[in-house]
């Protein structure tokens, strides 16, 4: 059986971080949390996530500089990322999009399970866009 998919959670308000690292791992995922970007950038490194969640307002280095330095090393440019904020800034979340995070969810907007859902669904697209991969170097 293959281990479980990843997730890291780069959140800077605690409570928030623990209430979706807890909702992740009860939906059957390994989790990490971050509460900055920069111990985010480094996370991604070492955790090697399938999937990240990434706030965009944070100390330190904001998710927007995250998302860009995650994309521009080939060592995490496929991981597939998701962007939380309380922002209903659209000219950053497409920003975010554009430079290549997969969705995004206002936190004011979603529930715990509305995340999993959005989590599942993130995750079989990356799955099929793999396999697609895979078969078309064969």
């Amino acid at each position: 059986m293959a281990g479980k998919e990843k997730i890291l959670v780069v959140e800077d308000e605690e409570i928030l971080l623990a209430a979706l690292r807890e909702e992740l791992a009860q939906g059957g995922y390994e989790t990490e949390g971050a509460a900055d970007g920069e111990e985010g950038l480094s996370k991604a490194k070492s955790f090697k996530p399938d999937l990240i969640l990434l706030d965009l307002v944070m100390p330190k280095m904001d998710g927007m500089q995250v998302l860009k330095k995650l994309k521009e090393d080939p060592a995490t440019s496929n991981l597939a990322v998701v962007i939380l904020t309380n922002l209903s800034d659209y000219e950053r979340i497409s920003e975010a999009l554009s430079l290549g995070a997969k969705d995004y969810l206002v936190k004011a907007n979603y529930s715990l399970s509305d995340l999993l859902d959005k989590v599942k669904t993130v995750l079989s697209r990356k799955k099929i866009a793999n396999a697609g991969n895979v078969n078309a170097g064969q």
